[in-house]
């Protein structure tokens, strides 16, 4: 029932920015965020933002990333700004609802050049 559809994934040269988007549906949402996985690494937190604006951020994009969310249309942004080849990886959409637990988005491919 939850269904998370992300956009705004590509290619983009070092320094640049690039805009991703999820809409969420079959649900309301505490948290919303962004996590991303590398190749050979770990699945690690970018970024989350509750209903009420709360967020958080992981040290490493502090100062160059920003999350926001569209709570009448469940829709969560990741603004990425000053981008580094280390910002590579795929980035994936995570959602919690209290009826529902946890979900994930089927991913998008962000690779920043050097």
């Amino acid at each position: 029932q939850v269904h998370l559809v992300e956009s705004g994934g590509g290619l983009v040269q070092a320094g640049g920015s690039l805009r991703l988007s999820c809409a969420a549906s079959g649900g309301i949402f505490s948290t919303l965020g962004w996590y991303r996985q590398a190749p050979g690494k770990q699945r690690e937190l970018v970024a989350t933002i509750t209903r009420g604006g709360s967020t958080n951020f992981a040290d490493s994009v502090k100062g160059r990333f920003a999350i926001s969310r569209d709570n009448a249309k469940n829709t969560v942004f990741l603004q990425m700004n000053s981008l580094k080849p280390e910002d590579t990886a795929v980035y994936y959409c995570y959602s919690v609802s209290p009826v529902y637990g946890s979900y994930w988005g089927q991913g998008t491919q962000v690779t920043v050049s050097s």
